[in-house]
């Protein structure tokens, strides 16, 4: 399908006026699996819009689609809203509002009519061929060097209500067999339709087909029971991922030909999330491939098991990811870089959303999750961390975590990384770089560090400024030496680690009894390779 887009210079000259309509958005998923971070920014961005209109935020499940249902998919849809902290004030899963139920598979009912009224007053027909036919009819056309569609043209070679007699039709209704309704669309049309984020769009009827409406299975299609919902529950505006671009010619030929072309919401398509090469719509592959999550949430396959990562299992906050999320396709008015929520929702506005694609950023997003990582204090970074720790088995005094936790926040990005880079506050250190000591350490280093573990057992008083004191002492007045030239000595020997936190700082933390200990196993392995 060519669609035409055109920029925002005659825009006001055929807008309707939507002010005296309260706004009313929503995000309409299918649970036919995890939900992609392009769907949790959709999420977002009518959150924010709606709340900054003064408005309501929807949660619809679309589940017109039985054979592509998942096991657990609602479920984890709502959880991750949940998480993210946008959950909807009216909804599957939420409650609150007069329009529902939220669940299209239990709004069956509601669909049917519609159908009946398009076929009624002439806008779409019965059609009665087999999926056999439907190949052929397709195999022929592009034999023939013609796109493979059912429209104005291929329906007058079909089975249908505009090629069979009424008789026939009636026959076949009434005895039962199988039909889909279709759309007719007209020949050698334009629709036009303003999209706020991309102006003007054109399409010609003739680039488009007869879609299905209502299915063998007595269920609706997407087309017709979003359409139909969105009016029902009185949708102002319809934010949604560009994939849906080609659909809402048809939409906006739906609300037509149902005669609610008055009620008919703005349509707003945001940008693609596209591979951090800006090379195609980012994918779990690309995902799994550089080592980020593209869900929300860790999900199991119920079918083949296969687990796949999700920002909250992967150490993300939810206020990074908001964060991740928002610049994906929009910019703020000024040049800042960290939004909580609330400052978001008064920032917020479509007219700074990109038409073009958002390469998402892994650097980027480690940094946002750095950023609130720091902010946090080291009670709630505790709060975070122990779930990390109960796996491994490790229980340790919440006041001492809480040290921990204020030592390394400033040298990680992740929660789990103040364990992972942090292990010698939870386990006595019993490898060594073999070559970062070949490499840096010099015929007096395993003296002076013999000296300092006798001087540290000795201490009465552990504290940092002490410890300073004492490694300064037995280097330089005792030794001669730089304290630059057992520096790294010093913390490789009780740490096991050439990096961390603030030397002093940590070897206080760890306390005597541990610091000794670890030095001894330290200079144990050390004359082993001597």
């Amino acid at each position: 399908m060519q669609i035409h887009t055109f920029g925002l210079g005659f825009i006001r000259l055929s807008l309707r006026p939507f002010m005296e309509r309260k706004v009313r958005v929503r995000f309409a998923p299918s649970p036919t699996g995890p939900l992609h971070i392009g769907g949790v920014r959709t999420a977002l961005y009518n959150y924010l819009f709606a709340k900054q209109q003064g408005g309501d935020f929807i949660l619809r499940i679309e589940d017109t689609d039985q054979t592509r249902f998942v096991p657990g998919a609602e479920e984890y849809i709502i959880e991750s809203l949940k998480w993210i902290g946008i959950s909807p004030n009216e909804g599957q899963g939420f409650g609150g509002g007069e329009f529902g139920p939220y669940r299209q598979s239990e709004r069956k009912g509601m669909y049917r009519q519609y159908a009946d009224q398009l076929v009624e007053s002439g806008y779409a027909y019965y059609a009665f061929d087999s999926a056999e036919e439907l190949d052929g009819m397709r195999e022929t056309l592009k034999a023939n060097g013609m796109s493979p569609q059912y429209d104005a043209v291929s329906r007058m070679s079909m089975k249908n209500s505009l090629t069979l007699s009424s008789d026939e039709v009636q026959r076949r209704l009434d005895a039962g067999d199988p039909y889909v309704i279709r759309i007719k669309l007209p020949r050698k049309e334009e629709v036009r339709f303003h999209d706020i984020i991309r102006g003007w769009v054109v399409v010609h009827t003739n680039a488009m087909d007869d879609k299905v409406l209502f299915k063998s299975d007595g269920m609706p299609t997407y087309h017709l029971a979003n359409v139909v919902d969105d009016y029902l529950m009185r949708v102002s505006h319809v934010i949604r991922g560009e994939e849906w671009l080609p659909s809402a010619p048809l939409h906006v030929m739906l609300y037509k030909y149902l005669g609610w072309e008055d009620s008919m919401p703005e349509f707003a398509h945001l940008p693609l999330i596209l591979k951090p090469d800006g090379n195609g719509k980012l994918s779990k592959r690309d995902g799994d491939r550089l080592g980020f999550p593209v869900f929300p949430l860790n999900w199991t396959d119920p079918v083949s098991g296969e687990l796949s990562s999700g920002y909250r299992d992967a150490g993300y906050f939810p206020e990074a990811v908001i964060n991740i999320l928002a610049f994906l396709g929009w910019h703020p008015s000024d040049n800042r870089e960290l939004f909580e929520l609330e400052e978001l929702v008064k920032e917020f506005s479509l007219d700074r959303v990109s038409k073009s694609g958002a390469k998402f950023d892994v650097q980027k997003a480690f940094w946002f999750n750095q950023q609130y990582l720091r902010s946090k204090d080291d009670a709630a970074l505790c709060d975070a961390l122990l779930p990390f720790l109960s796996k491994q088995g490790i229980e340790r005094d919440r006041t001492y975590l809480e040290s921990v936790c204020g030592l390394m926040k400033e040298k990680v990005s992740f929660i789990n990384e103040i364990y992972s880079e942090g292990k010698y506050f939870f386990h006595t250190p019993e490898s060594w770089d073999e070559s970062l000591i070949r490499k840096k350490f010099k015929d007096f280093t395993a003296g002076i560090l013999e000296g300092l573990k006798e001087a540290l057992a000795s201490l009465s008083d552990f504290s940092n400024g002490s410890i300073e004191s004492v490694f300064h002492q037995i280097v330089e007045e005792k030794n001669g030496k730089k304290p630059g030239e057992m520096m790294l000595a010093f913390r490789l020997s009780v740490s096991g680690v050439a990096g961390g936190p603030p030397i002093f700082d940590m070897v206080s933390l760890l306390g005597k009894e541990a610091a000794v200990k670890n030095m001894e196993s330290f200079l144990t392995y050390y004359s082993s390779l001597s």
